[in-house]
């Protein structure tokens, strides 16, 4: 391996995992030109295509198969010294990258984010706010907030408290529609999490099976803007009550505890210190809110 392959190697593994250039910037946070003409120096310097190309996207030649696990195994080694050296800093200065789902971003991380930078002002936060699960063993990120029933990765995890759900409305929605709904929901919205809730069993076990299922929205915050525009109802944790008025529990549903708050990190950053500050804030943090994230307004 030539020495200036080790850059090329990181948009290779882009271009495999995501089936194409565009796909693979967004990846890298770089731009498609970038990505192309790494690809072709790489298959330059081998003398070989890595990747057949076709409408449809990227897809790896025998060599580019070949070359994959190889490559896996660099990008695992690289990050493990990286995050071997990082093991040792003991300084509170420097960056944490932080990843958080939209859901809890806004309106239950931000605030704590400003009380951490009014203590910490030399330790930089470069938050990752996305619905996507990021890898903290490929280095994707340093700390990731998760709420999840259980944990499985290769990280350091620790487990918080479970998170309280119910069903909400706006008021006025309650006010509107619930009179002459029926008993199964007969008249009453659904926001759709996923393009597949018509065709699965979830929609039976709600205590509103016969409700309709209307648009599809991933976005926790967008959630949250069409249920306070009276667009329907959803399933929601019961903190967003409390932080929004306008929203209420639909009468006579219950609250169920459901997925824990999980922060997770890798093994080599668990000495840190500036990484530990951070994870120990927000742990503390998060557990002052556990009464709000169990139980409802008063």
């Amino acid at each position: 391996m030539q020495p200036k392959d080790w850059e090329y190697l990181p948009y290779f593994l882009a271009v495999a995992r995501a089936g194409s250039l565009r796909a693979a910037a967004t990846l890298l946070n770089a731009n498609y030109g970038s990505v192309n003409r790494n690809i072709l120096a790489l298959e330059a310097s081998y003398g070989t295509a890595l990747f057949s190309r076709s409408n449809r996207g990227f897809t790896l030649t025998q060599a580019g198969e070949a070359l994959l696990p190889v490559a896996e195994q660099t990008e695992i080694s690289v990050v493990a010294a990286r995050r071997r050296v990082e093991g040792h800093d003991k300084s509170e200065t420097g960056n944490i990258r932080f990843s958080v789902t939209p859901a809890l971003a806004y309106d239950v991380v931000a605030p704590i984010i400003a009380r951490f930078q009014n203590k910490y002002p030399n330790i930089q936060i470069e938050m990752h706010v996305t619905s996507n699960v990021e890898n903290i063993n490929r280095d994707e990120t340093d700390i990731s907030l998760r709420a999840a029933y259980e944990v499985n990765d290769d990280v350091v995890g620790r487990k918080l408290y479970p998170i309280a759900v119910g069903i909400y409305a706006s008021q006025k929605y309650i006010e509107t529609n619930f009179e002459q709904a029926g008993p199964l929901g007969d008249g009453l919205t659904w926001l759709g999490y996923t393009a597949n809730d018509h065709n699965n069993n979830w929609l039976a076990t709600t205590p509103f099976p016969q409700a309709s299922i209307r648009h599809i929205v991933k976005d926790g915050p967008m959630r949250l803007s069409l249920l306070r525009n009276h667009c329907g109802i959803s399933y929601l944790p019961v903190i967003f009550g409390k932080i929004y008025p306008d929203l209420c529990r639909i009468p006579r549903t219950k609250i169920n505890l459901d997925q824990s708050l999980w922060i997770l990190l890798h093994t080599d950053l668990r000495n840190t210190v500036r990484v530990r500050r951070f994870v120990d804030f927000l742990s503390a943090e998060l557990m002052a809110l556990r009464a709000d994230m169990q139980t409802e307004k008063a």
